[in-house]
C-alpha cells in the first residue's frame, strides 16, 4: 500500500484574542481522496502540537512564516470533523490574529481565507485508510474547500465604532480594525475621547486608540502586498522545482533497470507533481521489491541454471520429439531433458498401464495429468510429417507444387472454378448512338473433395517390445503418402484418357489438336519428340491461343492472343537430359548450339514428373501466377493429419489390443483452363 502525501483543506473559527477554535478537516472527500470518520477520529493525537504557517511553502519552513500551535485535538460529532484550539505565535501571529478576527465579523462576501492540512496517508485505491503524519495545518489563499474560521475566544471588551463616511473603523481593546480612509469626518466622541488633527487641518474628536488602529492597518495592507509578492515567486518557484522533478524522475528510472511496465507504472504516479527525492526512491525500492518477489520463484539453483520458463509438459513433449526424431522448436533447442530410453518407457510412464491392458491408472502413472499418450504421440507424428514433407520436397517430390494453384476451402462441397471471358475488343460507339452489350461468358469447370487414408496399427506387443525405430518410421511413410499423392494427381492430368486428359465443360478433352475455332476445340496436342525446335513449337502455340470470349458460335478462338510463353518443360526421367539441355543451354555440347540463341533471356525449368511410365511424352506449362490451369484444394491441410485413437474402451484396443494411426487427407484437383498447358504424346516408333 503506498504512502501519499496531500494538503487537506478545512475550516475554522477564533476562540479569543490570538485564540481561535479551528474545524481542521472533516469527513468526506478532498481533493479526489475521501476520509471517513474513522479514520480522522483515529487521528485525533496527530493533530496536538501542529504548527500553523502562513501560506505552504514547497520548501523548508521558514520561522518568519510561524503563525500559531494547535492543541486540544477533539472530535465534533455535529460537524462530523477534528475541531481543534489555535494559539496565535511567531511573526505571523498578528497577521493570522487580525485576519481572523476581520474574518469572523465581516459580513458576505468575505475574503477567501481558510486552513488546509497538509497530510501523509496510506490508501487502497481513492478510500484513505490510515492517516501517518499531519506535517502542519496553514492559513491559505482559497483553499481547495473553502474552509473559515469559526469563532473568536475569550473576546474581551465590546466594540465601538468611529462613522468615516459610508464605511466604519471598528476598534477595542484587541485594535482590530477592518477598514481605514485617510479622510474621515469624525463625530464628536463622548467619554474617554481626545482631540485630533485630520488630514485637512480640522479639529476632530477621535476615540483614544486610533493611532495604533491607523498603524495597525498601514502594516496589514503592507502584509497583503508582501504576501502578493511571495505568491508570485512561490509559483515560479513551483514551476521551477516541477521541472528539476521531472528530470530527476526520468533519470531516476532510467538507471533503475525495472521492467518498462513497473517504470510507466512509477511514471504515472509521479508525473506532474512536484515530489521529495527520498519519495521516489521509496517507490522504486517497493517496485524492486515487489519485482523481485514475481520473479523470484522462476529461478531454480542448482547444478548449472534452469530457468523457469518450461513446464513439466513441455520438457516431455521435448523428449517425446526426441525420440522419434522429430525437429525441436527454436524456443526449445537449449532445453536440457532426460533421454527416453524407448516408447515403452514413455507409454508406462503416461498411462500407468503396467499390465498392458491398454487402459489409463492415474494412481501408478509417473507423470498422471500432464499429457495423454495418444495426444502427445500423434503432435509429435505430425511435426515428423511436417519435416519430412519439407525434405521430401527438396528431393524434387513436390515438383507440381509449382506448376498449380492451392487454394483452401471451408466445406467439401463440389468445387467451381469458373473461368470468365474476355472483352475481345471494344466495338465503336457512333456520335448519339446505343452503347451495346459486350459478349462475355465463362467456362464452369469442376473439382470434387476425394478422402484418402487408412491407418498403421501400434499394437500393445510393439510397444512391449519397445519398437521405437518402427514407431519412428511411421510418420515419415506417412509423409511421403501424402506429397507422393498430390504428385500422382496433378500427373494424372496429363496422363488420363491414355494422354488426352480429363473432359473439359466445353466437351473437348483437356488436350486435343481441333482447331480453336470449333467448340471443344484446344489446339495444344503435338506429337513430336522432345527437341529444341519441337519446345519451340509448342512455346508458340502457347502463345497464340486465343483468350476466351463466349462459348458459342462464331466466338470461338475469336479473343486475342495469350501472348505468354510457357514456363515449365514436364517431362519422365529418361527425357531429364534433352530437356536440361534445350533449357540450360551451358549444358549444351553439340557444335551447332542452337536452343542457346533460342532460349537466350527467356526463363525455363525443368520438372521430371515420377509418375510418367512413358519415356517419350512431355509437356509444356506456363507460370501458374500469371496464367492458372491446374488447381489443388484442400480442406483441412494440404498434408495429411495424423490421429491416434486408443483407451481401453475402444474397440481396436479391446478386440486388437493395438492403438490406431490414423491419416486423413481431403483433396481436390481440377483444370480451370487448357490454354497455359500443351501436350506432346509421341508416337511409339
Amino acid at each position: 500500500m503506498e504512502k501519499i502525501r496531500q494538503r487537506m483543506s478545512g475550516a475554522g473559527e477564533a476562540t479569543g484574542p490570538g485564540t481561535f477554535e479551528v474545524l481542521a478537516m472533516t469527513a468526506g472527500e478532498g481533493n479526489g481522496w475521501l476520509f471517513d470518520a474513522r479514520v480522522l477520529q483515529e487521528s485525533l493525537s496527530l493533530w496536538n502540537g501542529i504548527e500553523c504557517f502562513i501560506d505552504h511553502s514547497l520548501w523548508e519552513r521558514s520561522i518568519r512564516d510561524l503563525a500559531g500551535v494547535f492543541d486540544q485535538a477533539e472530535w465534533d460529532e455535529t460537524a462530523r470533523g477534528i475541531k481543534v484550539k489555535l494559539k496565535a505565535a511567531g511573526p505571523g501571529g498578528r497577521l493570522l490574529t487580525e485576519l481572523g478576527k476581520e474574518v469572523i465579523q465581516q459580513q458576505e462576501p468575505k475574503p477567501k481565507i481558510g486552513f488546509s492540512a497538509d497530510v501523509l496517508f496510506t490508501a487502497k485505491g481513492k478510500t484513505v485508510e490510515r492517516i501517518l503524519k499531519v506535517y502542519s495545518v496553514d492559513l491559505v489563499y482559497n483553499p481547495a474547500r473553502g474552509g473559515a474560521f469559526l469563532r473568536a475566544l475569550n473576546q474581551a471588551a465590546p466594540v465601538s465604532t468611529v462613522e468615516t463616511g459610508s464605511k466604519f473603523i471598528k476598534k477595542g481593546k484587541d485594535k482590530e480594525i477592518m477598514e481605514y480612509k485617510e479622510k474621515m469626518d469624525v463625530r464628536p466622541g463622548g467619554e474617554g475621547s481626545a482631540q485630533e488633527t485630520t488630514p485637512q487641518g480640522t479639529s476632530a474628536q477621535v476615540t483614544p486608540g486610533l493611532d495604533e488602529s491607523r498603524q495597525a492597518v498601514r502594516l496589514l495592507l503592507n502584509e497583503q502586498k508582501r504576501q502578493d509578492e511571495l505568491a508570485t515567486a512561490a509559483e515560479e518557484n513551483r514551476k521551477v522545482r516541477a521541472a528539476m522533478c521531472g528530470h530527476l524522475l526520468e533519470s531516476a528510472l532510467s538507471a533503475s533497470k525495472l521492467p518498462l511496465p513497473m517504470q510507466n507504472h512509477i511514471k504515472n504516479q509521479f508525473a506532474g507533481k512536484i515530489f521529495e527525492p527520498v519519495e521516489l526512491q521509496s517507490a522504486i525500492d517497493d517496485a524492486r521489491t515487489l519485482v523481485s518477489e514475481l520473479t523470484g520463484g522462476m529461478i531454480i539453483q542448482g547444478p548449472g541454471r534452469v530457468q523457469g520458463m518450461f513446464d513439466t509438459r513441455d520438457q516431455l513433449q521435448v523428449a517425446a520429439e526426441d525420440l522419434l526424431g522429430a525437429p525441436r522448436e527454436k524456443e526449445n533447442r537449449a532445453l536440457k531433458v532426460r533421454k527416453l530410453q524407448g516408447i515403452r518407457e514413455l507409454y508406462m510412464m503416461l498411462t500407468g498401464d503396467y499390465d498392458l491392458y491398454g487402459g489409463y491408472y492415474p494412481e501408478r502413472a509417473q507423470l498422471a495429468g500432464t499429457a495423454d499418450f495418444s495426444g502427445l504421440v500423434a503432435n509429435v507424428m505430425n511435426k515428423v510429417i511436417v519435416n519430412t514433407w519439407e525434405v521430401l520436397g527438396q528431393a524434387g517430390y513436390d515438383w507440381w507444387k509449382e506448376i498449380v494453384s492451392v487454394e483452401h476451402f471451408n466445406t467439401l462441397n463440389t468445387i467451381t472454378g469458373t473461368l470468365v471471358g474476355t472483352v475481345g475488343s471494344l466495338p465503336t460507339v457512333a456520335e448519339g448512338a446505343e452503347y451495346t452489350e459486350l459478349e462475355i461468358g465463362d467456362s464452369p469447370e469442376t473439382g470434387t473433395f476425394l478422402k484418402y487414408g487408412g491407418y498403421i496399427p501400434l499394437t500393445l506387443e510393439l510397444i512391449d517390445r519397445d519398437e521405437t525405430r518402427k514407431l519412428a518410421a511411421y510418420p515419415r511413410e506417412l509423409a511421403s503418402a501424402g506429397l507422393r499423392k498430390i504428385s500422382q494427381l496433378v500427373a494424372e492430368v496429363f496422363t488420363a484418357n491414355s494422354g488426352a486428359g480429363p473432359a473439359m465443360a466445353d466437351s473437348g478433352t483437356l488436350f486435343n489438336a481441333t482447331a480453336v475455332t470449333a467448340s471443344g476445340g484446344h489446339a495444344n496436342l503435338l506429337t513430336a519428340a522432345l527437341a529444341a525446335d519441337e519446345w519451340d513449337a509448342a512455346c508458340k502455340a502457347v502463345y497464340d491461343q486465343p483468350m476466351l470470349i463466349k462459348n458459342a458460335a462464331g466466338y470461338y478462338g475469336a479473343g486475342p492472343k495469350m501472348a505468354i510463353n510457357p514456363r515449365y518443360l514436364l517431362v519422365p526421367r529418361a527425357l531429364q537430359l534433352t530437356a536440361m539441355k534445350i533449357l540450360y543451354p551451358s549444358l549444351e555440347n553439340a557444335a551447332n548450339i542452337y536452343s542457346e540463341n533460342m532460349q537466350r533471356g527467356q526463363p525455363g525449368d525443368v520438372k521430371v514428373v515420377p509418375e510418367w511410365t512413358d519415356a517419350t511424352n512431355w509437356a509444356a506449362v506456363c507460370d501458374p501466377r500469371i496464367a492458372p490451369a491446374i488447381y489443388v484444394g484442400e480442406r483441412f491441410g494440404l498434408m495429411p493429419e495424423v490421429f491416434i485413437a486408443g483407451d481401453n474402451l475402444s474397440p481396436a484396443v479391446f478386440m486388437n489390443d493395438e492403438h490406431r494411426l490414423k491419416v486423413r487427407h481431403f483433396l481436390a484437383v481440377w483444370v480451370n483452363d487448357f490454354r497455359p498447358l500443351h501436350k506432346s504424346n509421341v508416337a511409339d516408333a
